[in-house]
């Protein structure tokens, strides 16, 4: 593979980096005598405990570090770093107290909002005195149906400075995706945004939200979260307040940060819904702030006073990879709405007013950005922009380039992949290293990834296999909620190669130690870097009276993925426009507008296996041309014909 060389950094530039500064630090301390980013991801991996614990000093965590470095455990999933230590989470994101902006708000061109650091100080200690009153305390769930803004980061932060634990989803969810969630972890209390704008349209979630806490019997008070004052609901049971009036009697005297364990829960994320309801999967207080910082730090090079944006949603791990920033006393700026409205370039113009040194998206967004007229680099000055980030799906060569073609040319681009599994990254750029079109620049630091051929061997340079981890890592979830003797986790994540974890990516390493991930080797959708389990998509289809049976996979088309359903009818039903309209308005409706499949075909069947199970990944190789494995397993093998040469697959 040979991709063109894009970026090189400045002697100055390197130099001045945290991982610069790390290494002699490491070089001190350690004896570590490497000067390129690629010795020290070895040294990482080959040290683990001399690693982790550097990384603890290094970005100045509040809290006790104990003894030990790790427990040494021989089982994968029930290693732990820090065993010992004790730390609030919350604590370390809150130690600025001045008057410089601490998050900085844009809603499409609605509202736009600054918080200064005491400010934000203030606000979450009264709401975590609030929440203190009704009864919040260690190991209760705290749920969130709520937009990207500083009232969801206060109450998150509020929640986990008491020990709780936060669950967000964004309000675009319909009700069953929302209930498929909340319904699991059963929330104690409930916060709400009432309504939020998309495209310059308002939406009312004002119903939505009686309909969710009617349902969820564990939510004994909602909190509501004014953004576009649409007032409160009127619920059938349960108390609710508006965020405003839940603080309005609260003083933010000194609060004690009670330090909890390292792996004190703080955060449940939840899996796509692959194969039924979302997996919800807990992650810790210790695990999640020191990855983060290790990232931000080291592979993003933030500093103090940086103003970092991600563009993300209250449903996506980058939110809480972003709320991270805030340890780093740099401030968050968040947008809330469509990133391309009221203009296509809108984020651009945030980064000019405000001084944005970090510019973090989706690869979809650059794709897309790609095929506009927009010229940041001409009309808009860039002058703080430092790092541009994407992730969520591989980016194409073609916007590598435009990076630089048309936004800045001495910026560093930073692709990353990793996932909500592990609320962080397997693969990530750096600072001090090239940047190549089409090519991810390495492994992260600490995460030993090797690439698995189907037998547990590795891979030469330039193959294909599966991305896997072969020792413990900080960040590893701690458990799934609900998990009797981690069964689902084990299963998750374990059950294909011996004791090492199985991320289910298809990765390739170039001869320059680059990444280039070509898919997801699993059978989740991936449009826009979106991971959309099929099952959240079939319960919705399932309603539909017309429709029998249904199958989901993703095509590539465009240097990207888009949804395709193949729906098998009642006898002697026809698909038209009609019906395609209503399966659409149906997924829409009650997941969210990402679940919408691009072309919707009817097939006379659909393929199961001997005992019934769907057999998607055959049809995606089908219509990619590609050889089906084990036909044989397949009950009617003929039906796989359906989906060859389709011409419909072969348009826009």
């Amino acid at each position: 593979m040979s991709h063109e060389l894009l970026w090189t950094p400045s002697e100055e530039r390197i130099n001045d980096s945290n991982v610069c500064r790390f290494m002699k630090n490491l070089k001190e301390f350690y004896g570590f005598d490497g000067t390129t980013f690629q010795e020290l991801w070895q040294w990482s991996v080959t040290n683990p405990n001399d690693f982790w614990s550097a990384i603890w000093d290094f970005s100045d965590i509040e809290g006790e570090k104990g003894h030990r470095i790790s427990n040494k455990a021989d089982k994968f999933w029930e290693h732990r770093y820090f065993p010992d230590a004790r730390l609030n989470f919350a604590e370390n994101l809150l130690r600025r107290r001045d008057n410089d902006p601490a998050i900085i708000f844009w809603g499409e061109d609605k509202v736009q909002k600054v918080i200064n650091w005491k400010e934000l100080y203030d606000s979450v200690i009264k709401t975590a005195n609030a929440l203190k009153k009704i009864g919040v305390g260690r190991g209760d769930v705290v749920g969130g149906y709520v937009a990207n803004m500083p009232e969801t980061t206060i109450a998150a932060l509020a929640t986990i400075s008491l020990g709780a634990i936060w669950s967000s989803c964004s309000p675009d969810f319909g009700i069953p995706g929302v209930l498929d969630r909340f319904g699991q972890v059963k929330p104690k209390i409930f916060f709400a945004v009432d309504g939020y704008y998309y495209k310059g349209k308002t939406f009312d979630n004002l119903e939505k939200i009686k309909n969710v806490v009617d349902r969820v019997e564990s939510i004994e008070k909602t909190i509501i979260i004014p953004y576009i004052r649409s007032g409160l609901p009127t619920l059938k049971r349960g108390e609710v307040v508006s965020f405003k009036n839940l603080i309005a009697d609260e003083q933010a005297s000194e609060f004690v940060f009670e330090k909890f364990p390292f792996d004190q829960p703080i955060y449940i994320l939840f899996t796509s819904g692959t194969t039924g309801v979302p997996k919800c999967i807990v992650h810790g207080a210790g695990s999640t702030l020191l990855q983060h910082k290790k990232e931000q730090l080291l592979h993003c090079d933030i500093k103090p006073n940086d103003r970092v944006f991600y563009f993300t949603t209250c449903s996506w791990m980058m939110w809480n990879w972003a709320t991270s920033v805030l340890s780093q006393n740099a401030s968050l700026m968040q947008y809330e709405g469509l990133p391309l409205y009221p203009k296509a370039d809108i984020l651009f113009d945030m980064a000019d007013s405000c001084g944005m040194t970090f510019l973090g998206t989706s690869a979809k967004y650059l794709d897309t950005l790609l095929k506009t007229d927009a010229n940041p680099k001409k009309t808009h000055k860039l002058d703080k922009l430092r790092t541009i980030g994407s992730t969520g799906s591989p980016l194409c060569p073609e916007a590598f380039e435009f990076v630089y073609n048309r936004i800045k040319k001495d910026v560093h681009l930073n692709s990353f992949s990793g996932g909500t599994d592990i609320i962080s990254s397997f693969v990530m750029g750096n600072p001090i290293s090239p940047v190549y079109s089409g090519e991810m620049q390495g492994f992260g630091l600490g995460m030993n990834v090797k690439i698995y051929g189907p037998t547990q061997e590795e891979v030469p340079v330039g193959q294909q296999g599966e991305l896997i981890c072969v020792t413990p890592f900080a960040s590893q979830p701690i458990k799934f909620w609900n998990d009797e003797g981690h069964k689902k986790l084990i299963d998750s994540y374990f059950g294909k190669f011996e004791n090492c974890w199985c991320h289910g990516d298809w990765i390739e390493l170039t001869e320059r130690n680059g990444v280039f991930i070509s898919g997801r080797a699993d059978t989740i959708l991936n449009p826009s870097g979106v991971r959309i389990g099929t099952a959240e998509i079939y319960s919705q289809v399932q309603k539909i009276e017309e429709i029998l049976e249904c199958c989901a996979v993703g095509q590539q088309w465009n240097n990207d993925e888009r949804v395709i359903l193949f729906v098998v009818l009642r006898s002697g039903l026809i698909l038209d426009d009609d019906l395609k309209k209503k399966i659409k308005t149906v997924i829409k409706e009650n997941a969210t507008p990402r679940h919408v499949p691009d072309k919707i075909i009817q097939v006379r069947g659909v393929p199961k296996t001997n005992n019934g199970k769907l057999v998607e990944v055959a049809v995606k190789n089908v219509i990619h041309g590609r050889k089906v494995v084990n036909e044989d397993s397949i009950e009617d093998p003929s039906l796989l014909d359906e989906f060859k040469n389709i011409p419909e697959l072969q348009k826009e």
